[in-house]
């Protein structure tokens, strides 16, 4: 992402462990399922996923879509399986979608689990859970797991250490850290990420963030953000720093000498997004590539 002329770039160090683990796990298990956020299902696929996991068998999981456009969630699903791709769309809090995540992963290892029935093997199957911080990937295995919970938090690199799940039909998670890729080619993904907080607010100008993403609502979900901030109904200016301003003041967020506190203002509106206070709002549509 570019702050103040310079591109940010964040990888941690333990994501260059991580990366090396997952790639000595994949041994152990038969299948990657990749969690992914249903409101930027683009930018928060991990490019490097594909060599790291190699020819193992993926099935994509959107989560968070109760906060996602559910129009262009259903475009995403079928963009997938229109390139030969498993998906399907989860919310972990209501239990949304989640029903079919075992049916997911018997129908990409069809071919597997009938070697396994002719030889007489009976044992569960076995995934990976992975993405890139924040998607969710604990939310989801704690919704789906019969035993006890993933480490969860809303914010990146929460999980340091692969550990296992038991669901209710036997079929067994490893859950891993989060993982970034080392650099950022292209910057709209940096932004999407930073926008959903997949990347840590501290090293970003959060009043710039913020523009950023009033940039893609005004021109995608005004009547949202208006109805939200008590807006009028036809945009008063399309400059957003002064959008910012204005949502500040109506919030109130006001220092001496009647000025905007448009920090406060900033960190309000990406809580506010990021919890789907807002609205469903998705900010990247299929456009024919997954």
């Amino acid at each position: 992402m570019q702050e103040n002329g310079k591109v940010i770039q964040w990888f941690p160090g333990h994501m260059t462990r991580t990366r090396r683990k997952m790639q000595e796990s994949l041994k152990l298990v038969d299948v990657v399922v990749e969690v992914v956020d249903a409101r930027v299902p683009l930018s928060s696929r991990n490019p490097d996923l594909k060599s790291i996991v190699g020819n193992k068998p993926c099935v994509v999981v959107l989560n968070k879509c109760d906060i996602a456009d559910d129009a262009t969630t259903a475009r995403w699903i079928a963009t997938y399986r229109q390139k030969g791709i498993t998906a399907l769309a989860v919310d972990c809090k209501s239990g949304r979608g989640v029903a079919g995540f075992s049916a997911a992963l018997r129908q990409v290892l069809a071919d597997k689990i009938a070697v396994w029935e002719e030889k007489g093997v009976h044992r569960p199957i076995r995934a990976m859970v992975a993405g890139v911080p924040n998607t969710g990937k604990s939310s989801f295995i704690n919704h789906m797991s019969a035993g006890s919970k993933a480490k969860t938090e809303d914010r990146p690199g929460v999980t340091r250490e692969n550990r296992w799940f038991t669901l209710k039909d036997g079929t067994l998670l490893m859950d891993t850290p989060g993982i970034l890729w080392p650099k950022f080619e292209d910057q709209t993904v940096a932004r999407h990420l930073a926008y959903t907080g997949a990347i840590r607010d501290q090293i970003l100008d959060i009043e710039e963030l913020a523009c950023g993403l009033l940039n893609i609502l005004q021109r995608d979900y005004y009547p949202l953000l208006a109805a939200r901030y008590k807006l009028d109904e036809t945009p008063a200016t399309d400059d957003s720093w002064e959008l910012l301003q204005l949502i500040g003041k109506k919030r109130g967020m006001l220092v001496s000498g009647g000025e905007v506190n448009t920090e406060r203002a900033a960190i309000m509106l990406l809580d506010e997004f990021r919890g789907g206070k807002i609205g469903r709002i998705t900010l990247e549509q299929p456009e024919g590539t997954v």
